[in-house]
C-alpha cells in the first residue's frame, strides 16, 4: 500500500521527472487528478530546465483551482529533494531533447537507414537507450537512497532498453506504452465490433507484442483479423475505412505481412514497424510499396506543433471536468493506494511469464496491480514465428543495455550491426564508421563512454 507522500496532504507523493515536456505531463497530471482517491496528491515537477517545468506547474496549477481540489504542486530542479519521500515516481524525459535526437536519425540516414522515429531499434533507438539508460542510473540511485520502496513508472524509449537495465539498477520499475491498447482498438475498428465487447491476450517486446487471442464473448476473432486485414491491406479486395488526414494513418501492409508471416497480429503501427526489418525499408520504392503516406516524426518534433497544447488541455478540463485519458499510469497509482486490482499491460523483467523469451529480458505482458505493486501475469509460450523475431529484437536490446552500463564502445558497434535494416544496408567498416561518428556527435550526452573504453580495428 503507498502511503501518504506530503504532510500537507493526504495523497501520495507523485514525482514526475522531465515535467517541462509539452502536454503530456499535463496529461498525466490531470489523468492521476481524475481519481478521486489521488485528488489530494502532492504533485512534485521536477526538470532540469526549471522555466519548462514552472510552465507545467502553471497550467497544472489552474487546472486543480478550476476543479477545486486539495492537491499540492511543487517545482524543482534538485532531483534528490524531488525524490525524498516519494511514493511514486514518473520518468517523461528525452536525454538531450530534439538536438540529440537528430543525429539519432540524420546521421544514419546519410548511409541510407532511414527511420521513421529511432527511438526502439536501429541506429536511434540504441544512441537513445545509451543516453536514456545513463539518465535513469541517476534517477535509481536517487530513488534508491531516497524513496527505497517507491515505483518508477517509466515512459522513456526505448522501452524494452530502458527498464531492462533499470530494472537491473535495483528499482521497483514497469514501463508504460499506450501500443497494446491503440491496437486493440483498431483491431475492433477494422472487424466493425465494439472495442468494449473485445477481450485478447497480447504478449512480446514493447512495440512488438503480438495478439495471440482476440474475442468477443465465445466467438474467436482471429480468423477474421486474418482475412479482413489480407484483403483490406494487402489483396485491396475490401475498401480501407476513412481516415483522418494524419499522415500517420497509413495502410496496414507491413503489419499484415507480418501477420501473414507469423500468423499473428502486432501492436506497432506500419510505419514504426517498418523500421525494424529488412523486409520493409532497402530502399525509397521499398517504403512507397508498402506505406502510401511519409511519416518523418523528426519533422514534427522540429515543427513543434503537437496538435493540442497545454492550455486545451486546461480549457478542455475546466468545461468537461477531469477524465482519465487512458493512460494506464493514474491506474495504476489509484491500484498502489486503494488497492483495487486491475490488469494492465506493462513492460518487465520476464522472469519466466513468456516461458521462450530469455528470462531476463524485458517483456510486455498482462500484469495484476494491487497495492502489493505491479507483477507480470504467467503467459506461456508464444508461438514459434512470433517468439523467433522478438529474440532478433532482445540481442540488440542485450546488447545495448551492457554497453550502456559499461561504456564498452564495442557493445554499441555490436548492437548497431546486429539491427536488421542496418545489416541488410551497411557493409561492417560502413557500421563501424557510422557509429564512431554517433558516439563523436553525441559525446557531451554519454559520459559513461568518456574513457574511450573498448578497441576499435
Amino acid at each position: 500500500m503507498v502511503a501518504a507522500g506530503s504532510p500537507a496532504t493526504d495523497g501520495p507523493r507523485i514525482v514526475i521527472v522531465g515535467a517541462g515536456g509539452w502536454v503530456f505531463p499535463l496529461e498525466l497530471c490531470r489523468d492521476l487528478l481524475a481519481f478521486p482517491a489521488l485528488a489530494a496528491s502532492a504533485l512534485v515537477l521536477h526538470d532540469l530546465d526549471l522555466a519548462a517545468a514552472d510552465r507545467t506547474a502553471a497550467h497544472l496549477r489552474r487546472m486543480i483551482a478550476d476543479a477545486g481540489l486539495p492537491a499540492r504542486v511543487g517545482v524543482t530542479d534538485d532531483l534528490a529533494t524531488a525524490l525524498t519521500g516519494a511514493d511514486v515516481v514518473i520518468t517523461v524525459f528525452q536525454v538531450g531533447g530534439v538536438e540529440a535526437y537528430a543525429l539519432d536519425v540524420e546521421i544514419p540516414r546519410e548511409y541510407g537507414i532511414d527511420q521513421t522515429v529511432g527511438d526502439t531499434l536501429g541506429p536511434g533507438g540504441v544512441f537513445r537507450g545509451l543516453r536514456s539508460v545513463e539518465a535513469l542510473r541517476v534517477v535509481a540511485e536517487a530513488m534508491l537512497e531516497r524513496c527505497l520502496e517507491a515505483w518508477l513508472l517509466n515512459y522513456v524509449n526505448p522501452m524494452a532498453i530502458n527498464c531492462w537495465a533499470t530494472d537491473l539498477l535495483g528499482v521497483r520499475v514497469v514501463g508504460l506504452c499506450h501500443s497494446v491498447q491503440g491496437t486493440s482498438e483498431l483491431l475492433a475498428r477494422e472487424l466493425g465490433v465494439p472495442h468494449e465487447e473485445v477481450t485478447f491476450d497480447c504478449a512480446g517486446v514493447n512495440h512488438t507484442a503480438w495478439f495471440t487471442t482476440f474475442r468477443r464473448g465465445d466467438e474467436d476473432l482471429l480468423p477474421r483479423i486474418r482475412e479482413v486485414m489480407v484483403a483490406r491491406h494487402v489483396d485491396r479486395t475490401l475498401p480501407l475505412l476513412p481516415r483522418s488526414e494524419d499522415p500517420y494513418e497509413s495502410v496496414e501492409r507491413v503489419r499484415t505481412e507480418l501477420m501473414m508471416l507469423t500468423g499473428y497480429f502486432h501492436t506497432e503501427s506500419s510505419h514504426h514497424a517498418s523500421e525494424y526489418w529488412a523486409w520493409f525499408r532497402r530502399s525509397p520504392e521499398l517504403t512507397a510499396a508498402y506505406l502510401d503516406r511519409r511519416w518523418d516524426y523528426l519533422e514534427i518534433c522540429r515543427s513543434a506543433d503537437a496538435g493540442t497544447s497545454n492550455e486545451q488541455i486546461v480549457e478542455t478540463a475546466r468545461r468537461e471536468g477531469l477524465r482519465h485519458g487512458g493512460e494506464y499510469a493514474a491506474p495504476i497509482v489509484d491500484s498502489l493506494v486503494t488497492g483495487t486490482r486491475r490488469v494492465i499491460y506493462g513492460n518487465v523483467r520476464n522472469g519466466g511469464s513468456i516461458e521462450n523469451l530469455p528470462a531476463d529480458a524485458c517483456v510486455e505482458v498482462a500484469c495484476a496491480v494491487d497495492a502489493n505493486g505491479v507483477r507480470p501475469v504467467r503467459y506461456g509460450s508464444l508461438p514459434s514465428a512470433c517468439a523467433a523475431l522478438n529474440t532478433v529484437q532482445i540481442t540488440v536490446q542485450r546488447l545495448a543495455v551492457e554497453a550502456a552500463m559499461t561504456g564498452d564502445r564495442d557493445l554499441v558497434h555490436a548492437a548497431v550491426a546486429l539491427d536488421p535494416l542496418t545489416s541488410a544496408l551497411l557493409t561492417l567498416p560502413q557500421i563501424h564508421e557510422m557509429t564512431d561518428r554517433m558516439l563523436e556527435a553525441e559525446s557531451r550526452w554519454l559520459p559513461q563512454f568518456a574513457d574511450g573504453a573498448g578497441v576499435r580495428w
